[in-house]
């Protein structure tokens, strides 16, 4: 599903590239397709669709799916786990614009 006007090999270091289809992201993470359904039920992560309509998987989906992988391994429940996964993801989020922030002067002329 490459962009009209980009070269395939402009994909193969794109993180948000659908390159793995259901079958294959199951066997890089060692888990199940309905394990990647679940957890796309949640909306953890929301795959593509191929043409025909089946589920296409981005590497950075890929490692979130495999954090997910991790707490339910440890005995966390998926829905728990996507929702621990989306607030550590919040919290990320947070802290680098607080950090961001507090780079930027005051604007005061008072900058040190």
């Amino acid at each position: 599903m490459p962009a009209e006007n980009t070269p395939v090999a402009d994909n193969l270091d794109d993180d948000d590239y659908p390159a793995y289809t259901m079958g294959r992201a199951a066997a890089v993470l060692g888990t199940t397709p309905a394990f990647l359904r679940s957890v796309g039920e949640t909306g953890l992560i929301a795959p593509r669709r191929s043409e025909g309509g089946h589920r296409r998987y981005s590497r950075r989906q890929l490692r979130i799916a495999a954090r997910a992988r991790e707490l339910v391994d440890q005995g966390t429940p998926v829905e728990a786990a996507c929702r621990i996964i989306s607030l550590e993801n919040q919290l990320a989020d947070a802290l680098r614009l607080n950090r961001e922030t507090s780079r930027k002067p005051d604007g005061c002329g008072t900058d040190t």
